[in-house]
């Protein structure tokens, strides 16, 4: 057990893909211990033979064709005509169409790709600082994957086995929280830069068009959870939903999604897709060396050692949790640590749809953090940026963020009031 551990960590260190660490790790396992290698083969295959996996390619082809079909400026130009003539108007803008963007792509990469090309531009030739653009556009993109639906919540569904309605209903007031203080922050900062505001208010007529225009979009998230929540379809049938509501809107709708853009983002749905179930499909294994090591148990009763409450074990997943983020990439993360945390936690009687919501909130929050901060990165390539200057910037949001962070750990109705309420948790 001890060489795989350490061949895991050499690896990781190394910069290896993750699933090839996973992978690595539980083949020397095997050969330690003498047990044939064929059983990688039957696990990686147990590891995604399951009908409820099939939500992931769905819902992540419903956010790229989504993309593809020019929501962005529309629902821009809705939060325009929400929040623009605040003081620091686009910083605003930025954050509100976000949030809308969450409900309908999940992705936080995708979300600072599609407004970073658009907003910081526009918020830099209106007297923004380049920085500071930056940093509010990949800092509101955390959001995305909090605000359901989710990917990250689909996959610790389907690694700790709860439902995903519930993780669904458990991030939206978390996520809603988070796009407020980042509205809170970027209002602070703004008034203390003068930032302006949108130049006038918008005519009736101008309001109406960007409202009707922005409807439609978020009209896909009502559907996934109003037909989850109402009986009338499953989470991967609700994605398949998701999939014919994009496609209409693409096609009949707005009209500008093409046959060509349609293999386009089959083509990046695979991609994506193939890289997800390799990593769960090695982490099967690799969990599978977990338990039959007793690595679970033996974690939970040295939890139950160490911690004399679950106050302080939830601080401590926090600050373990903050730091994987910071180099490994979320579902990943995910992955390896929920079978972990979930037999870690169940002695202090933490609900799993809370932790749920504390271990997606860590992790997203770790998408701005260097070293691996994706978001981070994506928006220095999109501004030609040095990470250091934008990591600057970074802080206060990033600040913001890990306070509502324990909020939601420690106020445990943030994340379990609407689960309560619909009847998924009692």
């Amino acid at each position: 057990m001890v060489p795989a551990i350490i061949a895991f960590i050499i690896f990781l260190i190394a910069g290896v893909p993750i699933a090839f660490c996973l992978g690595t790790s539980a083949l020397i396992f095997l050969l330690s211990k003498g047990i044939t290698i064929g059983l990688i083969a039957q696990r990686m295959f147990t590891g995604v033979d399951s009908f409820p996996f099939m939500a992931i390619p769905f819902f992540i082809l419903a956010g790229d064709l989504m993309s593809r079909s020019g929501i962005t400026k529309r629902l821009v130009d809705l939060a325009t005509v929400m929040v623009g003539r605040l003081r620091g108007g686009l910083g605003h803008v930025n954050i509100v169409a976000s949030m809308f963007f969450a409900g309908i792509s999940g992705s936080a990469v995708a979300d600072t790709s599609a407004f970073g090309t658009m907003l910081i531009p526009a918020m830099v030739e209106q007297g923004f600082d380049d920085d500071f653009s930056a940093a509010v556009t990949c800092s509101s993109s955390v959001v995305g994957p909090i605000i359901p639906p989710s990917i990250p919540f689909v996959i610790y569904s389907l690694v700790g086995s709860t439902s995903v309605a519930a993780l669904f209903l458990a991030g939206a007031i978390p996520g809603i929280l988070l796009g407020l203080s980042l509205m809170v922050v970027n209002a602070i900062i703004s008034r203390k830069r003068n930032y302006p505001r949108t130049p006038r208010w918008p005519t009736l007529k101008e309001a109406g068009v960007a409202l009707l225009n922005g409807l439609v979009p978020l009209m896909m998230p009502v559907i996934i959870l109003g037909g989850i929540l109402s009986g009338m379809f499953t989470a991967t049938e609700a994605s398949g939903a998701a999939v014919v509501y994009a496609l209409i809107i693409g096609f009949i709708v707005y009209r500008n999604l093409t046959f060509k853009m349609l293999k386009e983002s089959f083509i990046a749905t695979a991609k994506t897709t193939g890289t997800v179930f390799l990593i769960i499909a090695c982490s099967n294994v690799f969990n599978w060396m977990l338990v039959t090591e007793q690595i679970p148990q033996k974690l939970a009763l040295l939890a139950g050692q160490i911690f004399t409450n679950k106050y302080t074990l939830l601080l401590a997943i926090n600050v373990v949790l903050l730091i994987i983020g910071t180099f490994m990439e979320g579902s990943s993360a995910i992955i390896i640590t929920v079978p972990l945390l979930l037999s870690i936690v169940r002695p202090f009687g933490i609900s799993p749809i809370h932790l749920g919501a504390i271990v997606v909130l860590n992790l997203m929050i770790g998408l701005i953090t260097p070293p691996v901060g994706l978001c981070l990165y994506v928006v220095c390539t999109i501004t030609k940026l040095p990470i250091e200057k934008v990591t600057r910037a970074t802080l206060p949001f990033l600040m913001a963020e890990i306070i509502v962070l324990f909020l939601v750990t420690y106020i445990e109705p943030l994340s379990m009031f609407l689960p309560r309420l619909f009847g998924y948790v009692r």
